[in-house]
């Protein structure tokens, strides 16, 4: 069973799209470099299709808010990201989720210098016999960000987040935790569920 299908059996929307020229038109925000615009509009496309899924507003305009996470309409909350070639959102109801965060990353180790400051050491032993496991780690501490910043703004550094992909599990420093939806090919996308 794929990533969105296991979501959606949870009430999880994920859409994934290939960026385009013409997504920018989807975020129009002149401070930032075309490639940037069009990355995000391309989220912003796959979340409207996620939203428009679970009976919500096709046309959202979903606006960063200043903390540039987006701006949710009433009753949903998800995440978005991207790499150079993907776009990607989760969405949910509100009533079945705090918060949602998710993460792209190419399927690659992580280079070493990011690994020493992103990865604790019991991370560090869990990746030992597959260098890649270290890219999915820090990809799931990125949607634990993405999924608790804008729910609290509680800062979170990766040393505050534990991952065992093996439970599929993130904990916090604070002692919460999240689920972890995980797919592997030639990207990583990870999810963070918040209950």
């Amino acid at each position: 069973m794929s990533l969105a299908e296991r979501l959606c059996a949870n009430g999880v929307r994920l859409e994934i799209r290939r960026i385009a020229p013409g997504d920018e038109a989807a975020f129009a925000d002149p401070s930032e470099p075309l490639v940037r615009r069009r990355a995000s509009g391309a989220a912003r496309l796959a979340a409207r299709a996620a939203l428009s899924a679970l009976g919500g507003p096709a046309d959202a305009a979903l606006p960063r808010t200043p903390g540039r996470f987006p701006a949710w309409p009433r009753g949903f909350v998800g995440s978005l990201a991207h790499d150079d070639g993907i776009a990607a959102a989760v969405v949910a109801r509100a009533v079945d989720f705090a918060a949602l965060g998710v993460d792209v990353e190419p399927a690659l180790p992580l280079r070493e210098d990011v690994a020493g400051i992103v990865l604790l050491s019991s991370e560090h032993r869990a990746c030992a016999a597959d260098a890649v496991l270290g890219r999915a780690i820090f990809a799931a501490k990125e949607a634990v960000y993405k999924a608790i910043n804008p729910l609290d703004g509680t800062p979170l550094e990766y040393e505050d987040i534990a991952v065992d992909l093996a439970a599929g599990r993130a904990t916090l420093r604070d002692g919460r935790w999240l689920r972890l939806a995980i797919e592997r090919g030639e990207r990583w996308i990870v999810v963070a569920l918040a209950r």
